[in-house]
């Protein structure tokens, strides 16, 4: 298909979509414009083994939070400075 008819499919198709709907196209089409976000998509998944460090730093990370209440920030609050929410981590 020619570009230029496609580029108007495109925009006969983004008309019949629902308001979610764009949203997710949008996000599809900033990844595949970024470089990054691409790199970060197409990235194997971290699946080596949690060291003894790696346990370590997380219990010690617990036990400030639990003698600090209230002091640390919620995740919500962290990945919503990203513009993304909390339901689904690994988008």
């Amino acid at each position: 298909m020619p570009y230029a008819q496609a580029k108007e499919k495109a925009h006969e198709l983004i008309d019949r979509m629902a308001p979610s709907q764009v949203s997710a196209v949008v996000g599809l089409l900033e990844t595949m414009l970024d470089p990054v976000s691409r790199a970060i998509a197409n990235a194997a998944v971290d699946d080596e083994p949690e060291s003894e460090a790696e346990r370590e730093a997380v219990a010690a990370s617990k036990a400030w939070m639990a003698q600090h209440p209230g002091e640390g920030i919620p995740h919500e609050d962290i990945v919503a400075e990203f513009g993304r929410s909390g339901e689904d981590p690994k988008r």
